[in-house]
Protein backbone atom coordinates (compact mmCIF):
# COMPACT_ATOMS: atom_id res chain seq x y z
CA UNK A 1 0.00 0.00 0.00
CA UNK A 2 1.66 3.20 -1.35
CA UNK A 3 2.02 6.17 0.89
CA UNK A 4 -1.39 8.43 1.33
CA UNK A 5 -2.52 11.81 2.55
CA UNK A 6 -3.08 10.87 5.74
CA UNK A 7 0.05 9.20 6.02
CA UNK A 8 1.57 12.80 5.55
CA UNK A 9 -0.94 14.28 8.10
CA UNK A 10 0.01 12.14 10.63
CA UNK A 11 3.62 12.43 10.13
CA UNK A 12 3.70 15.96 10.18
CA UNK A 13 0.88 16.02 13.33
CA UNK A 14 4.10 14.03 15.12
CA UNK A 15 6.70 16.11 14.18
CA UNK A 16 4.89 19.63 14.71
CA UNK A 17 4.45 17.60 18.54
CA UNK A 18 7.71 17.08 18.24
CA UNK A 19 8.46 20.10 18.10
CA UNK A 20 6.86 21.96 20.81
CA UNK A 21 7.93 19.09 22.79
CA UNK A 22 11.72 19.56 22.31
CA UNK A 23 11.51 23.33 23.23
CA UNK A 24 9.41 22.04 27.28
CA UNK A 25 11.76 19.35 27.92
CA UNK A 26 15.05 21.47 26.73
CA UNK A 27 14.56 22.98 30.43
CA UNK A 28 14.49 20.32 32.59
CA UNK A 29 18.35 19.08 32.33
CA UNK A 30 19.63 22.76 33.05
CA UNK A 31 17.42 23.35 36.13
CA UNK A 32 20.47 23.34 38.16
CA UNK A 33 22.25 26.01 36.28
CA UNK A 34 19.15 27.98 36.41
CA UNK A 35 19.05 27.72 39.70
CA UNK A 36 22.55 28.76 40.51
CA UNK A 37 22.37 31.90 37.96
CA UNK A 38 19.10 33.18 39.34
CA UNK A 39 19.92 32.21 42.69
CA UNK A 40 16.58 30.59 43.17
CA UNK A 41 15.37 26.93 45.38
CA UNK A 42 13.79 24.08 42.97
CA UNK A 43 10.33 24.86 44.41
CA UNK A 44 10.71 28.32 42.87
CA UNK A 45 11.65 26.97 39.24
CA UNK A 46 9.22 24.32 39.97
CA UNK A 47 6.76 27.36 40.12
CA UNK A 48 7.87 28.18 36.60
CA UNK A 49 7.94 24.97 35.63
CA UNK A 50 3.97 24.73 36.73
CA UNK A 51 3.12 27.94 34.90
CA UNK A 52 4.81 26.76 31.51
CA UNK A 53 2.35 23.32 32.05
CA UNK A 54 -0.72 25.39 33.14
CA UNK A 55 -0.62 27.55 30.64
CA UNK A 56 -0.14 24.66 28.00
CA UNK A 57 -3.37 23.14 29.35
CA UNK A 58 -5.37 26.32 29.45
CA UNK A 59 -4.66 27.11 25.93
CA UNK A 60 -6.24 23.19 24.88
CA UNK A 61 -10.05 24.62 25.45
CA UNK A 62 -9.72 27.50 23.16
CA UNK A 63 -7.61 26.14 20.57
CA UNK A 64 -10.24 23.74 20.12
CA UNK A 65 -12.75 26.43 20.06
CA UNK A 66 -10.64 28.17 17.40
CA UNK A 67 -9.67 25.37 15.11
CA UNK A 68 -13.55 24.80 14.88
CA UNK A 69 -13.56 28.84 13.81
CA UNK A 70 -10.50 28.60 11.54
CA UNK A 71 -9.62 24.67 10.72
CA UNK A 72 -6.75 22.71 12.61
CA UNK A 73 -4.21 24.07 9.78
CA UNK A 74 -3.38 27.94 10.78
CA UNK A 75 -4.00 27.12 14.78
CA UNK A 76 -1.05 23.85 14.43
CA UNK A 77 1.22 26.39 12.85
CA UNK A 78 0.46 29.31 15.42
CA UNK A 79 1.60 26.73 17.63
CA UNK A 80 4.61 25.24 16.19
CA UNK A 81 5.91 29.39 15.05
CA UNK A 82 5.01 30.72 18.11
CA UNK A 83 7.00 27.69 20.25
CA UNK A 84 10.04 28.70 18.68
CA UNK A 85 9.74 32.40 19.47
CA UNK A 86 8.83 31.99 22.84
CA UNK A 87 12.47 29.39 23.06
CA UNK A 88 14.24 32.26 21.90
CA UNK A 89 12.89 34.55 24.74
CA UNK A 90 13.62 32.50 26.65
CA UNK A 91 17.25 31.67 25.95
CA UNK A 92 17.44 35.88 26.12
CA UNK A 93 15.66 36.62 29.07
CA UNK A 94 18.12 38.51 31.35
CA UNK A 95 16.37 38.40 34.45
CA UNK A 96 14.09 35.40 36.42
CA UNK A 97 10.92 37.41 35.86
CA UNK A 98 11.41 37.40 32.12
CA UNK A 99 12.34 33.61 32.56
CA UNK A 100 9.49 32.65 33.82
CA UNK A 101 6.96 34.89 31.53
CA UNK A 102 9.01 33.25 28.58
CA UNK A 103 8.25 29.69 30.40
CA UNK A 104 4.64 30.60 30.51
CA UNK A 105 4.50 32.14 26.90
CA UNK A 106 6.28 28.59 25.85
CA UNK A 107 3.52 26.35 27.34
CA UNK A 108 0.52 28.85 25.84
CA UNK A 109 2.07 28.88 22.87
CA UNK A 110 2.87 24.93 22.55
CA UNK A 111 -0.44 23.95 24.05
CA UNK A 112 -2.19 25.08 20.93
CA UNK A 113 -1.65 22.06 19.05
CA UNK A 114 -2.36 18.64 20.95
CA UNK A 115 -5.86 19.01 21.29
CA UNK A 116 -6.55 20.56 17.93
CA UNK A 117 -3.85 17.37 15.88
CA UNK A 118 -5.59 14.95 18.13
CA UNK A 119 -9.33 16.34 16.45
CA UNK A 120 -7.67 16.57 13.33
CA UNK A 121 -6.54 12.77 13.56
CA UNK A 122 -10.16 11.58 14.57
CA UNK A 123 -11.43 12.94 11.29
CA UNK A 124 -9.15 11.18 9.10
CA UNK A 125 -8.56 7.77 11.08
CA UNK A 126 -10.57 5.31 12.45
CA UNK A 127 -8.07 3.31 14.45
CA UNK A 128 -7.83 6.41 16.74
CA UNK A 129 -5.86 4.79 19.48
CA UNK A 130 -3.30 3.68 17.30
CA UNK A 131 -3.12 7.19 15.41
CA UNK A 132 -3.05 8.86 18.49
CA UNK A 133 -0.64 6.79 19.94
CA UNK A 134 2.02 7.24 17.15
CA UNK A 135 1.09 11.21 17.37
CA UNK A 136 1.94 11.24 20.82
CA UNK A 137 4.83 9.19 20.52
CA UNK A 138 6.35 12.51 19.14
CA UNK A 139 6.39 13.96 22.78
CA UNK A 140 8.80 10.90 23.76
CA UNK A 141 10.92 10.81 20.81
CA UNK A 142 11.45 14.54 21.72
CA UNK A 143 13.12 13.21 24.79
CA UNK A 144 15.46 11.15 22.82
CA UNK A 145 17.16 14.33 21.72
CA UNK A 146 16.12 17.22 23.69
CA UNK A 147 17.48 16.43 27.44
CA UNK A 148 20.70 14.57 26.27
CA UNK A 149 21.44 17.24 23.77
CA UNK A 150 20.44 20.27 26.32
CA UNK A 151 22.74 18.62 29.10
CA UNK A 152 25.77 18.28 26.86
CA UNK A 153 25.19 22.10 25.63
CA UNK A 154 24.87 23.34 28.75
CA UNK A 155 27.53 21.51 30.62
CA UNK A 156 29.61 23.16 27.41
CA UNK A 157 28.22 26.46 26.89
CA UNK A 158 25.46 27.22 29.52
CA UNK A 159 22.23 26.83 29.51
CA UNK A 160 21.16 29.55 27.92
CA UNK A 161 22.59 27.95 24.26
CA UNK A 162 20.90 24.28 25.51
CA UNK A 163 17.01 25.90 25.93
CA UNK A 164 17.44 27.58 22.45
CA UNK A 165 17.42 24.05 20.43
CA UNK A 166 13.46 24.63 20.97
CA UNK A 167 13.98 27.64 18.24
CA UNK A 168 15.84 25.33 15.92
CA UNK A 169 13.41 22.34 15.90
CA UNK A 170 10.52 24.04 15.46
CA UNK A 171 11.72 26.76 12.10
CA UNK A 172 11.50 23.78 9.92
CA UNK A 173 9.01 22.06 11.11
CA UNK A 174 6.72 25.03 11.11
CA UNK A 175 7.75 25.33 7.23
CA UNK A 176 7.50 21.84 6.47
CA UNK A 177 4.08 21.31 7.81
CA UNK A 178 3.19 24.97 5.46
CA UNK A 179 3.90 23.53 3.37
CA UNK A 180 2.28 19.79 2.78
CA UNK A 181 -0.57 20.63 5.28
CA UNK A 182 -3.82 21.42 3.34
CA UNK A 183 -6.33 24.06 4.74
CA UNK A 184 -8.84 21.85 6.34
CA UNK A 185 -12.77 23.10 6.73
CA UNK A 186 -13.63 24.48 9.87
CA UNK A 187 -16.84 22.80 11.58
CA UNK A 188 -18.58 26.04 12.98
CA UNK A 189 -17.24 28.92 10.62
CA UNK A 190 -20.19 30.88 11.54
CA UNK A 191 -20.83 30.43 15.54
CA UNK A 192 -19.54 33.30 17.31
CA UNK A 193 -16.81 32.11 19.54
CA UNK A 194 -18.59 33.85 22.68
CA UNK A 195 -21.31 31.15 22.73
CA UNK A 196 -18.45 28.87 22.78
CA UNK A 197 -17.09 30.00 26.29
CA UNK A 198 -20.92 29.46 28.11
CA UNK A 199 -20.36 28.45 31.59
CA UNK A 200 -23.66 26.48 31.57
CA UNK A 201 -22.66 23.89 28.31
CA UNK A 202 -19.09 23.74 29.78
CA UNK A 203 -20.33 22.45 32.99
CA UNK A 204 -22.97 20.15 31.12
CA UNK A 205 -20.28 17.72 29.71
CA UNK A 206 -17.70 17.89 32.25
CA UNK A 207 -20.53 16.19 34.90
CA UNK A 208 -21.25 13.94 32.65
CA UNK A 209 -19.97 10.90 34.50
CA UNK A 210 -18.25 8.65 31.70
CA UNK A 211 -16.54 12.03 31.03
CA UNK A 212 -15.66 13.38 34.66
CA UNK A 213 -14.54 9.76 35.96
CA UNK A 214 -11.69 9.72 33.75
CA UNK A 215 -10.78 13.39 34.15
CA UNK A 216 -10.42 12.78 37.20
CA UNK A 217 -8.11 9.58 36.32
CA UNK A 218 -6.39 11.88 33.96
CA UNK A 219 -5.45 14.70 36.49
CA UNK A 220 -3.62 12.19 39.00
CA UNK A 221 -1.42 10.81 35.75
CA UNK A 222 -0.96 14.30 34.77
CA UNK A 223 0.01 15.16 38.05
CA UNK A 224 2.66 12.53 38.04
CA UNK A 225 4.03 12.98 34.26
CA UNK A 226 4.80 16.82 34.84
CA UNK A 227 6.67 15.83 38.30
CA UNK A 228 8.92 13.65 36.40
CA UNK A 229 9.21 15.55 33.01
CA UNK A 230 9.63 18.27 35.36
CA UNK A 231 12.78 16.79 38.08
CA UNK A 232 14.03 13.70 36.85
CA UNK A 233 16.91 14.80 36.15
CA UNK A 234 17.54 16.30 39.29
CA UNK A 235 16.51 13.60 41.33
CA UNK A 236 19.15 11.25 39.82
CA UNK A 237 21.82 13.96 40.20
CA UNK A 238 21.07 14.82 43.69
CA UNK A 239 19.62 11.66 45.14
CA UNK A 240 21.40 9.19 43.22
CA UNK A 241 24.38 11.34 42.49
CA UNK A 242 24.96 10.97 38.92
CA UNK A 243 26.56 13.71 36.76
CA UNK A 244 24.45 16.04 34.65
CA UNK A 245 24.98 14.27 31.77
CA UNK A 246 24.69 10.95 32.82
CA UNK A 247 21.01 11.84 33.81
CA UNK A 248 19.99 13.79 30.99
CA UNK A 249 21.06 10.57 28.74
CA UNK A 250 18.97 8.38 31.44
CA UNK A 251 15.90 10.84 31.20
CA UNK A 252 16.48 10.30 26.65
CA UNK A 253 16.59 6.88 27.28
CA UNK A 254 13.10 7.31 29.57
CA UNK A 255 11.23 8.96 26.38
CA UNK A 256 12.92 6.10 24.15
CA UNK A 257 11.26 3.80 25.87
CA UNK A 258 7.79 6.03 25.58
CA UNK A 259 8.16 6.23 22.00
CA UNK A 260 8.41 2.87 21.45
CA UNK A 261 5.98 1.83 24.00
CA UNK A 262 3.19 3.83 23.59
CA UNK A 263 2.09 3.14 20.24
CA UNK A 264 1.79 -0.48 21.49
CA UNK A 265 -0.05 0.76 24.32
CA UNK A 266 -2.67 2.99 22.00
CA UNK A 267 -2.65 -0.67 20.14
CA UNK A 268 -3.59 -2.55 23.19
CA UNK A 269 -6.18 0.04 24.30
CA UNK A 270 -8.13 -0.44 20.58
CA UNK A 271 -8.25 -4.23 21.04
CA UNK A 272 -8.25 -5.01 24.46
CA UNK A 273 -10.28 -2.13 26.47
CA UNK A 274 -8.69 1.20 27.13
CA UNK A 275 -9.54 0.88 31.37
CA UNK A 276 -7.31 -2.44 30.72
CA UNK A 277 -4.00 -0.57 29.03
CA UNK A 278 -4.90 2.63 31.29
CA UNK A 279 -4.85 -0.06 34.34
CA UNK A 280 -1.63 -2.09 33.29
CA UNK A 281 0.14 1.88 32.87
CA UNK A 282 -0.45 2.73 36.26
CA UNK A 283 1.46 -0.69 37.50
CA UNK A 284 4.38 -0.60 36.03
CA UNK A 285 5.08 3.40 36.63
CA UNK A 286 4.03 2.85 40.17
CA UNK A 287 6.84 -0.26 40.35
CA UNK A 288 8.63 2.07 38.56
CA UNK A 289 9.17 5.04 40.94
CA UNK A 290 9.68 2.51 43.98
CA UNK A 291 12.54 0.59 42.15
CA UNK A 292 13.97 4.53 41.64
CA UNK A 293 13.71 5.14 45.24
CA UNK A 294 14.49 1.79 46.77
CA UNK A 295 17.15 0.20 44.80
CA UNK A 296 20.62 1.58 43.89
CA UNK A 297 22.66 0.85 40.75
CA UNK A 298 22.52 1.08 37.34
CA UNK A 299 20.54 -2.21 36.53
CA UNK A 300 17.79 -1.11 38.77
CA UNK A 301 17.97 2.50 37.46
CA UNK A 302 17.50 0.77 33.46
CA UNK A 303 14.33 -1.78 35.02
CA UNK A 304 12.99 1.63 36.21
CA UNK A 305 13.38 3.55 33.39
CA UNK A 306 11.11 0.86 31.45
CA UNK A 307 8.73 0.59 33.96
CA UNK A 308 8.16 4.16 34.15
CA UNK A 309 8.27 4.97 30.46
CA UNK A 310 5.95 2.34 29.75
CA UNK A 311 3.61 3.01 32.38
CA UNK A 312 3.60 7.21 31.96
CA UNK A 313 2.38 6.37 28.16
CA UNK A 314 -1.39 6.18 29.88
CA UNK A 315 -2.31 8.92 27.06
CA UNK A 316 -2.86 6.34 24.03
CA UNK A 317 -5.00 4.60 26.43
CA UNK A 318 -6.88 6.97 28.58
CA UNK A 319 -7.50 10.05 25.77
CA UNK A 320 -9.35 7.99 23.28
CA UNK A 321 -11.63 7.08 26.07
CA UNK A 322 -12.95 10.53 25.98
CA UNK A 323 -13.02 10.45 22.19
CA UNK A 324 -15.13 7.31 22.46
CA UNK A 325 -17.97 9.28 24.43
CA UNK A 326 -18.11 12.82 22.51
CA UNK A 327 -19.97 13.17 19.53
CA UNK A 328 -18.66 14.08 16.56
CA UNK A 329 -19.46 18.11 17.11
CA UNK A 330 -18.20 17.96 20.43
CA UNK A 331 -15.01 16.60 19.65
CA UNK A 332 -13.01 19.61 19.00
CA UNK A 333 -13.87 22.17 21.77
CA UNK A 334 -14.86 19.40 23.92
CA UNK A 335 -12.10 17.20 24.22
CA UNK A 336 -9.86 20.50 24.77
CA UNK A 337 -11.98 21.20 27.03
CA UNK A 338 -11.02 18.24 28.72
CA UNK A 339 -7.54 18.29 28.30
CA UNK A 340 -7.84 22.04 29.46
CA UNK A 341 -9.18 20.62 33.11
CA UNK A 342 -7.09 17.48 33.63
CA UNK A 343 -3.81 19.46 32.76
CA UNK A 344 -4.83 22.08 34.84
CA UNK A 345 -5.05 20.27 37.73
CA UNK A 346 -2.24 18.24 36.53
CA UNK A 347 0.19 20.91 35.86
CA UNK A 348 0.77 21.54 39.88
CA UNK A 349 2.70 17.95 39.56
CA UNK A 350 6.03 20.21 39.17
CA UNK A 351 6.21 22.71 41.85
CA UNK A 352 4.69 20.09 44.28
CA UNK A 353 7.05 17.69 43.52
CA UNK A 354 10.06 20.07 43.87
CA UNK A 355 8.39 21.48 47.33
CA UNK A 356 8.29 17.86 48.48
CA UNK A 357 11.92 16.96 47.42
CA UNK A 358 13.13 20.38 49.25
CA UNK A 359 10.67 20.37 52.45
CA UNK A 360 10.86 15.85 53.25
CA UNK A 361 13.52 14.99 50.17
CA UNK A 362 13.57 12.91 46.79
CA UNK A 363 12.67 9.86 48.17
CA UNK A 364 9.14 10.77 49.34
CA UNK A 365 8.65 13.45 46.66
CA UNK A 366 8.97 10.07 43.85
CA UNK A 367 7.50 7.48 46.55
CA UNK A 368 4.46 10.55 46.15
CA UNK A 369 4.22 9.65 42.55
CA UNK A 370 3.91 6.21 42.88
CA UNK A 371 1.33 6.89 45.33
CA UNK A 372 -0.94 8.38 42.80
CA UNK A 373 -0.71 6.09 40.55
CA UNK A 374 -1.59 3.16 42.83
CA UNK A 375 -4.36 5.41 43.08
CA UNK A 376 -5.40 5.00 39.89
CA UNK A 377 -5.05 1.43 39.29
CA UNK A 378 -7.44 1.16 42.28
CA UNK A 379 -9.95 3.55 40.93
CA UNK A 380 -10.26 1.31 37.59
CA UNK A 381 -10.53 -1.85 39.39
CA UNK A 382 -13.72 -0.56 41.85
CA UNK A 383 -15.22 1.20 38.59
CA UNK A 384 -14.74 -2.50 36.89
CA UNK A 385 -16.11 -4.89 40.13
CA UNK A 386 -18.27 -3.05 40.56
CA UNK A 387 -20.10 -2.70 37.08
CA UNK A 388 -20.35 1.15 37.59
CA UNK A 389 -19.31 2.30 34.25
CA UNK A 390 -18.12 5.39 34.25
Amino acid sequence: MGWRYRDTVLALCTLAFFATMVARLAISPVVPAVTDEFAVSNTVVGIALSGLWLFYFLTQFPSGILADRYGERPVILLAVGGTGIAALALALSPGFVVFVGSTFALGALAGLHYSVATTLLTRTYDDIGTAIGIHSSGGPAAGLIAPALAAWIGVRYGWRPAVLIGTVVAIPIFALFAWRIRPTEPRRPDQPMSERFELASALELLSRPRVAFPIALAIAAAFVWQGTASFLPTFLVEYRGHSTTLAGVVFSAYFVVQAITQVGVGAVSDRYGRDFATAGCMVLASAGFILLVAVPGPVAVATAVLLVGTGLGWGAALLPRFMDVLSDTERGAGFGLVRTVYGVVGSVGSVATGLFADLFGWAVSFSVLAALLALVFVALVVNAAFSLEY
